[in-house]
């Protein structure tokens, strides 16, 4: 196998594609990427068994066969390599040789036989979206997904697919993101899936970038999802488990409504923060007419206090938030203006943009303070 290519061609893929290979790994051959040519084409492929990210370049001065390369010093060599830089590279059994200008590395490969794939099905279902609606989905939920939790199911995100609508939800079981794109379907019926953290993650940075009206088509399957761009493809195992019910965590019948001015309110809590514990991130929220006074303190007996001008008429109400979770809701949001509707101290905050749509909602509980 041989093959030239530019620098600049192969970097970004190499990049990409890279993304999927986990540093450590139990097999080695997952340290590597798969590297296959096949008329003037180079595909490249990188998986940790979970993930799995494909990418297609041209190439000149092809001979086909297909070996895999070690990940990370491939796109060590390229990236180091000057701006505009002619690569090339041939294979001869176990060794690999690239050669640019005046560089030469010689590398160890191993067999393109013995390289996984992401075992998927055949896709049942085809939902199309818009490139910036499935962006602003995880943006607006992926922070509340819950790592290395126990319940499994919870260190991922539950897509809800109808036939105009995809709702994104993600939960640690301190705090729930609820956010809603339309969608083209190909199915009347509602399904859910879950897709892993890592597979969230990696689907963003494929995506992230300009073309936000360039339409997406999800691929679905029994055990897959898999998006297929121009010259990328995405494929994810998804998890296999039930993800709670999270209509039944959204709070009910709340009689106390706060309007505030989103950034006003997130500095105020950011400075909070502060002087909060670095182990209990837990700050009082004392809500009076026009007022809202947010108190946090330290074991060095150190305290900080802060009021903002919120529009609430209610009676007095006293409650503890941790305050990271809720500046990291008002990271989000993107209006001016937020909502949150409280019951009581032991109830659950619903926080939402100052127009109260329903298309991102967050759940905060409670902390005893």
């Amino acid at each position: 196998m041989k093959f030239s290519v530019s620098r600049d061609v192969i970097l970004q893929p190499l990049l990409l594609v890279a993304g999927a290979v986990e540093r450590r790994q139990t097999m080695p051959i997952l340290s590597n990427i798969l590297c296959k040519v096949q008329g003037d084409e180079l595909q490249v492929t990188g998986t940790d068994l979970e993930v799995e990210l494909r990418a297609k370049v041209q190439v000149e001065n092809a001979q086909e066969g297909e070996t895999t390369l070690p990940a990370r010093k491939l796109v060590d060599i390229c990236k180091s390599l000057p701006e505009g830089a002619d690569i090339r590279v041939s294979v001869d059994g176990s060794k690999a040789v690239f050669q640019s200008g005046k560089s030469r590395f010689t590398l160890a490969t191993l067999g393109a036989q013995d390289f996984p794939a992401v075992q998927h099905d055949k896709s049942s279902e085809k939902i199309e979206l818009l490139k910036s609606d499935i962006i602003n989905l995880v943006q607006r939920t992926s922070f509340s997904m819950a790592q290395q939790d126990v319940r499994y199911y919870l260190n991922g995100m539950l897509w809800e697919i109808g036939k105009d609508s995809l709702v994104a939800v993600a939960t640690d079981g301190h705090r729930l993101a609820v956010a809603t794109a339309p969608v083209k379907s190909s199915s009347d019926s509602k399904r859910q899936l879950i897709l892993p953290r890592k597979g969230v993650l990696e689907l963003a940075r494929l995506l992230g970038g300009n073309s936000d009206v360039e339409t997406i088509t999800l691929e679905v399957g029994s055990n897959h999802v898999r998006v297929v761009t121009a010259n990328i493809e995405f494929i994810s195992k998804l998890v296999d488990g039930k993800f709670p019910d999270y209509k039944r965590v959204l709070p009910k019948g709340g009689d106390k409504l706060v309007k505030a001015d989103r950034q006003t309110l997130r500095s105020a809590l950011q400075r909070a923060a502060i002087l909060s514990n670095e182990k209990y991130r837990g700050v009082r929220f004392v809500l009076t007419n026009e007022t809202l006074s947010i108190q946090a303190n330290n074991p060095e007996q150190e305290e900080a206090n802060e009021e903002v001008v919120v529009d609430y008429e209610g009676s007095e109400l006293e409650i503890g938030f941790n305050v990271n979770y809720v500046i990291d809701v008002l990271g989000v949001l993107d209006t001016d203006d937020i909502c949150i509707t409280l019951a009581d101290t032991s109830s659950s905050a619903l926080i939402q943009s100052g127009d109260m749509a329903d298309d991102a909602l967050y759940v905060v509980m409670p902390m005893r303070l």
